[in-house]
């Protein structure tokens, strides 16, 4: 059975983003996949310290919520992100998530010496976001966090889904095709190899 991490990236539990997380979820359960979900908003987490302590053993060294987190990333087979479009990026409690895994980046490129550039993702991500207004550089700033960031957890790029005109909710409402794709998409995840 594949084990999905759910990370949750909204301040608000019944937000948009939080929404289209709860549908992808659903889907991948029902196609058979155990998931774990995280509300980053639960979490108590200092933001990246720069101590560099990570450097040395590949774990942060802040005793907070980030430390069995790191523990659960480590250890699923796949992993869904969701975050609302903040000033064209991830919203704070996704950035200081993103950053704190500064240790797993130390842990591959410092400790175990990875070659740089030489990517081969051994799991899948799906990044679900969306943004209130239809700018056309809207999701450009928030792809690339997301692309370096999984690079550093060894995770391809697998989907996003990229949601314009969603700042609400109701929003929701007048396009349940969004929920829908959500779904499919989660199910997919499951069965993905």
């Amino acid at each position: 059975m594949k084990r999905i991490l759910a990370i949750y990236g909204s301040p608000r539990k019944k937000g948009t983003t939080s929404l289209l997380l709860s549908s992808a979820v659903r889907g991948a359960r029902e196609a058979g996949a155990e998931v774990e979900e995280v509300f980053l908003k639960d979490l108590k987490m200092s933001p990246c310290l720069e101590i560099y302590a990570c450097k040395k053993t590949g774990r942060c060294i802040i005793e907070d919520d980030f430390q069995a987190l790191q523990d659960k990333l480590e250890a699923c087979d796949a992993l869904m992100l969701s975050s609302p479009i903040f000033f064209y990026t991830v919203s704070s409690h996704a950035k200081i998530f993103m950053d704190r895994c500064q240790a797993l980046w130390a842990k591959k490129y410092l400790i175990d010496r990875a070659p740089f550039g030489i990517r081969q993702p051994a799991r899948k991500a799906l990044f679900l976001c969306a943004g209130a207004t239809s700018g056309g550089k809207l999701f450009d700033g928030v792809l690339l966090t997301v692309k370096y960031f999984l690079d550093t957890l060894d995770m391809e790029q697998w989907k996003n889904l990229l949601f314009r005109g969603l700042e609400s909710p109701e929003d929701l409402d007048k396009k349940p095709e969004c929920l829908d794709e959500a779904y499919l998409s989660g199910a997919e995840l499951a069965r993905a190899p």
